[in-house]
C-alpha cells in the first residue's frame, strides 16, 4: 500500500488511523506500507510561517478556520487523536520532515517516524520543519543522530521529495491522504476502515487472479 501523505495534513494522520482500523480487520491479509511524500505547500518557506497568519491566508475568518478545525477535532476523537492544534505556533516546512522518513525507512523504521512526526507535531505541537527537532526525533527512534544530522543538512534526496510529490499529482492526486493498492487502485481521503477493508479485499483479490 502506497500512502500519499503530508506529516503537516491533521486529515492524514486521521487516514493513518482508520487504515489500521481496516487492517486489524483483515488480520489474515500481510501487507507493506510505502509512505510517499505530498508536499501540500512547496512553496513554504524553509523556516515556516505564523501558524495563524497561514490559515487566515487560506481559510479567510477565523470563524471559518474554528469551525474547519472543530469538524477536525471531532474527527480526530473518533480514532482517538486528541488534536492540540492551540500548541502549534508555525505552519512548518515539511520537506526535512519527508527526508526523515526516506532516512528511517532505511532502517525499516519508517512506520515509526511518521507515528512520531505526528504526535510531535500535532500533539506536542513541536516545529517540525527544525533540524534540532528532527534530529532529536530521530534519535528517540535509535537513529544515528550524527549521520542524520549530516544527511538533514545535506542536499540529499531533497530532489527525490519533489519528484515523487510531482509524480503524486500527474496521478491526479490533488490532495492526501490518498492510498495506492498494489499500484492498481487509488482511493483518496480519509476514508472510513470499512471502505479500506474493502479495497483491500479488491486488492487481494486481483493479486489472487494473477
Amino acid at each position: 500500500i502506497h500512502i500519499i501523505f503530508d506529516i503537516v495534513c491533521p486529515w492524514c494522520y486521521i487516514g493513518k488511523r482508520r487504515l489500521e482500523m481496516a487492517l486489524s480487520m483483515r488480520p489474515q491479509i500481510r501487507v507493506k506500507l510505502n509512505w510517499r511524500p505530498f508536499l501540500l505547500n512547496p512553496e513554504m518557506p524553509p523556516e515556516g510561517i505564523d501558524r495563524t497568519a497561514y490559515l487566515v491566508k487560506k481559510f479567510g475568518s477565523k470563524s471559518r478556520i474554528n469551525r474547519i478545525y472543530g469538524t477536525i477535532g471531532e474527527a480526530g476523537q473518533s480514532v482517538e487523536i486528541d488534536f492540540a492544534f492551540e500548541r502549534i505556533g508555525k505552519t512548518p516546512n515539511s520537506l526535512d520532515s519527508h527526508r526523515l522518513v526516506r532516512f528511517a525507512d532505511k532502517q525499516g523504521l519508517s512506520d515509526e517516524a511518521v507515528e512520531v512526526l505526528f504526535v510531535e507535531f500535532f500533539l506536542n505541537g513541536r516545529d517540525i520543519g527544525n533540524t534540532g527537532v528532527l534530529v532529536e526525533i530521530g534519535g528517540a527512534l535509535g537513529l544515528d543522530e550524527g549521520n542524520l544530522e549530516a544527511y538533514l543538512k545535506s542536499n540529499e534526496e531533497v530532489r527525490l521529495i519533489h519528484d515523487q510529490n510531482a509524480e503524486a499529482h500527474r496521478l491526479g492526486i490533488n490532495g492526501v491522504p490518498a492510498f495506492a493498492f498494489n499500484d492498481k487502485f487509488v482511493i483518496s481521503g480519509a476514508q472510513e476502515p470499512q471502505v479500506l477493508a474493502r479495497m483491500l479485499d479488491a486488492a487481494l483479490a486481483t493479486e489472487n487472479v494473477a
